[in-house]
């Protein structure tokens, strides 16, 4: 329980004319001493000690003051007191303050508390160094007390167990001593710093052990001023030198995995190129075959297998043709050829492409799209094949006699939205994450379970989108349907005189098989 404690002066040129004594004033007051009186904090300065005694004992302790202040020795006012918290006071201990010339200055007046009252109130600052003597001995963390010269006064277990020196070893040393050379000028510069300003601090440290390993550590300061001005810094330290540990294995095997990633990249690159050579060749040969380009075949048993090579090849060259896309889009190796085109003449163009697959599948494709939608600034390519892959996910999945629709116009903030929907089959809801990652393929039903393919048509259309700063959503369950949207920034949208630009995607070029064709042929039929 804090005592009253008040400063008292004497005040100038006055005398009480009743008592032919000076009068003395409050200069400061502490909170006890506030609630003692029952005065607010700003009404101390200058109030006359007469105005809140009554008029016996403040006779009595002008008295005392007045001999304290001659004598300039200490004594004790006696008195009994209760406070209304029910603290008993045996009176108040006056010591006087003199200045650099020897007069009083001031007078500290101090409650003195009644015998049994000390002697509880010894028996709570026992219990209390105790108590902390306790935690400080049995944390977990280590804790280091050093002084204002760096030395060690104090530490505790943990800090003993953890980093195996003996106590002997490191009471009156430096602090600095125990950290690694390349940070003791900055732990020095900082314990400097933190003992004038007082501001806690944290960060990491490396910790030399005793047997001169090296552990990483989490600190954290904290200030601690005694009597006389003593400051001491108090310092708790975690080990974490198996989380550094961790970290590092951590970003070891990712170094590691993204090396074995780009390193798969480049096989599925490099075998795609490999692959598909040797499969133009195939495609191109079994077309001149079944064309009877040199002659009959004789055998119409061979035509029937002839399309059944031409159309697993064409299958192959179309799987390989999207490992090779993704493995290249993965590798950053991917550039885009922007330019301006109209996005509703490109999807009417893709339409065209994709009517014949639709048509064998019993489907419809449609196309909605705003008027006036200006040019997009975009690879044409890229575009194109995303539409395909989606259209064709679309036939793949969708039922006999059923309708896929191309939809297309600007949002309020006018980016372009494209959306390919279907009434197909669909896919579960709680897999569409998984339709969108490389190879996940996704069987809803038994009907779609026959359907091959390679699960990287969503996922190339997707990352295709991302290259052009947009994004792909996905919305579908099973036999409801799926709609695909598509989002691209409206920085990509144009203006409309810029839309006269050409398609370069669409111009006509040949095809190195097509060259190697021609040269077969003319050396067959001995032209050239």
């Amino acid at each position: 329980m804090p005592v009253p404690k008040f400063l008292v002066a004497r005040k100038e040129d006055s005398i009480d004319d009743d008592k032919n004594l000076p009068k003395y004033v409050l200069l400061e007051a502490n909170d006890a001493a506030l609630e003692f009186f029952k005065i607010k904090d700003k009404d101390i300065h200058g109030q006359c000690l007469t105005e809140l005694f009554d008029i016996e004992n403040s006779s009595y302790i002008h008295k005392t003051l007045k001999t304290v202040e001659d004598s300039k020795e200490v004594r004790k006012i006696r008195t009994q007191v209760v406070l209304d918290s029910g603290f008993r006071l045996n009176g108040f201990w006056v010591v006087p303050v003199p200045d650099e010339k020897g007069d009083i200055a001031y007078m500290d007046v101090i409650g003195a508390p009644d015998s049994a009252v000390s002697v509880s109130l010894q028996q709570e600052r026992d219990d209390a160094i105790t108590l902390l003597t306790s935690v400080f001995d049995v944390s977990e963390v280590g804790i280091v007390v050093s002084d204002q010269n760096y030395r060690i006064l104090r530490i505790n277990d943990s800090f003993i167990r953890i980093y195996g020196w003996d106590r002997d070893d490191l009471i009156g040393k430096e602090f600095i001593e125990l950290v690694t050379p390349d940070e003791r000028d900055k732990a020095r510069k900082s314990h400097e710093e933190f003992l004038q300003s007082g501001i806690r601090s944290s960060g990491e440290m490396k910790i030399i052990r005793k047997d001169g390993n090296i552990a990483n550590a989490l600190f954290t300061t904290a200030a601690l001023e005694l009597s006389q001005g003593r400051k001491f810094q108090v310092t708790t330290i975690m080990d974490i030198t198996l989380r550094k540990q961790m970290e590092l294995s951590l970003r070891i095997a990712k170094e590691q995995a993204d090396a074995a990633n780009h390193a798969k990249s480049a096989f599925l690159a490099n075998m795609s190129h490999e692959l598909r050579t040797p499969l133009n060749a195939i495609i191109g040969f079994s077309e001149l075959i079944m064309k009877e380009t040199f002659g009959a075949i004789g055998n119409d048993r061979y035509k029937d297998y002839l399309g059944d090579i031409h159309v697993s090849a064409r299958h192959l060259l179309e799987i390989i043709n999207e490992v090779l896309d993704m493995s290249k889009i993965e590798a950053g190796r991917v550039e885009l050829d922007e330019e301006y085109f109209d996005i509703a003449d490109l999807s009417a163009s893709v339409a065209r492409m994709m009517d014949s697959r639709a048509f064998s599948s019993g489907v419809k494709i449609e196309e909605i799209f705003d008027k006036n939608i200006p040019p997009i600034h975009a690879d044409p390519r890229l575009i194109r094949q995303v539409l395909i892959n989606l259209i064709g996910n679309a036939i793949k999945y969708s039922k006999s006699e059923g309708a896929i629709k191309i939809k297309g116009h600007l949002d309020d903030r006018k980016n372009l939205v494209l959306i390919v929907e279907d009434d197909g089959v669909g896919i579960p809801k709680n897999r569409l994450r998984e339709a969108l990652e490389p190879f996940g393929q996704i069987n809803a039903n038994v009907q779609s379970q026959s359907i091959q393919g390679t699960g990287l048509g969503l996922p190339l259309a997707k990352a295709m989108v991302e290259l052009h700063s947009g994004h792909l959503v996905l919305e579908s369950d099973i036999n409801q349907g799926t709609k695909v949207f598509i989002t691209l920034p409206a920085t990509r949208v144009g203006k409309k005189d810029l839309g006269k630009a050409k398609d370069k995607s669409a111009e006509k070029q040949s095809s190195p098989f097509a060259s190697f064709v021609e040269k077969s042929t003319k050396k067959e039929t001995g032209k050239g």
